[in-house]
């Protein structure tokens, strides 16, 4: 492994897992538990609150912004992964052809897989901090229009440049080295644009929402549903499928044909997230409330599978899984019961109101 590869895992290391342990350790009994990479992570954009935090205005009466600090913490913690994993993509070897100081490409290989490895996992750490931010926003009434400005702009960043960088990187830079390298970069900046104009209309119809609350009128179903597939949620996928096919592959990754599958499902995700299907936002999904004594003995269970015998495989394959069935899930659910529905996302009026 190369002096600056080297360099930028140390401090990586150094850096992640103590920021994360203490921002999230401080806020866990705030938010009653902690939010697992799974429902919470899909969808996290913020919403204006039932009583109007985000406000109807955002400014005090002073004419300052109103930025609240735990929220906008979390908010620069996503950021600040999404900037470290641009970073290690940047400076991580290549898989394929053969580079200096390297003088064996296996060993050149293994480097550039520990890199890649770390930059999924930060981008996987950015999807927590988005639901910390978002949840921590609702439970104190703290939204505000700063905050959701500021959340686009590092979703922007954490969750479209750097997924489309690291599929360029990963796939297309080699695929389309020689002849037709603009090819590369135009699938990549689709991925880009679309995740933007999608947090851009997500602000729009929030933006809306304010203005309805404001004249007293009854919020629509923006607050309940979102209109395409969550950037933070498509992110996750490319990061999570990407981590197992070079998992699942080793080395047989970049000879095999699985890796072709990463710019499609890029091009996929990039139609889905400013098409009109919508998907719930698991907004109101009460955490600490009451559960059946069965629904805790299965909990229990599952989250002592995953910590010992799951280990290995809950990251490669069950992270990929989670985000899967949430993408399905958009296109079953108006076909699904409303009863059932509501039983999944207790978010839903008693009639059926779509």
């Amino acid at each position: 492994m190369g002096v600056h590869t080297r360099l930028l895992l140390t401090t990586h290391h150094s850096l992640i897992f103590p920021l994360s342990a203490l921002i999230i350790g401080r806020v866990g009994v705030a938010c009653g538990c902690l939010p697992v990479l799974g429902a919470g992570v899909l969808m996290s954009e913020s919403k204006p609150n039932e009583r109007g935090s985000n406000g109807y205005s955002g400014s005090n009466d002073k004419g300052e912004l109103k930025i609240y600090f735990l929220p906008n913490l979390f908010t620069a913690g996503n950021l600040f992964c999404g900037f470290l994993a641009l970073t290690i993509i940047v400076g991580a070897p290549s898989l394929y052809v053969l580079e200096a100081p390297y003088t064996q490409l296996g060993v050149q290989f293994d480097a550039a897989k520990q890199a890649i490895y770390w930059a999924l996992k930060l981008i996987l750490l950015a999807c927590v901090f988005d639901v910390l931010d978002g949840r921590v926003a609702r439970l104190g009434g703290y939204d505000s229009p700063f905050g959701r400005e500021f959340d686009s702009l590092a979703d922007v960043v954490s969750f479209g440049i750097v997924p489309a960088f690291l599929v360029h990187r990963v796939v297309l830079s080699d695929v389309f080295r020689e002849e037709t390298p603009e090819v590369g970069w135009s699938i990549a900046s689709i991925y880009v644009i679309c995740g933007a104009l999608r947090l851009a209309r997500f602000n729009c119809y929030s933006a809306i929402e304010d203005e309805r609350k404001a004249r007293g009128e009854e919020a629509g179903n923006h607050s309940r549903e979102f209109m395409g597939f969550p950037i933070p949620a498509a992110a996750g996928l490319v990061a999570s499928i990407t981590y197992f096919l070079i998992w699942f592959e080793d080395k047989g990754f970049t000879k095999g044909n699985w890796k072709f599958a990463l710019p499609v499902l890029l091009l996929f995700l990039s139609a889905m997230m400013v098409s009109k299907v919508k998907y719930p936002t698991f907004k109101k999904v009460n955490l600490r409330g009451s559960r059946s004594f069965f629904f805790m003995v299965i909990a229990a269970v599952g989250i002592g599978l995953v910590a010992t015998v799951g280990r290995k495989y809950a990251l490669p394959i069950g992270a990929p899984l989670i985000f899967i069935v949430y993408l399905v899930y958009g296109f079953v659910r108006p076909w699904m019961p409303h009863r059932t529905r509501r039983e999944i996302e207790e978010d839903l009026p008693e009639e059926n109101g779509g």
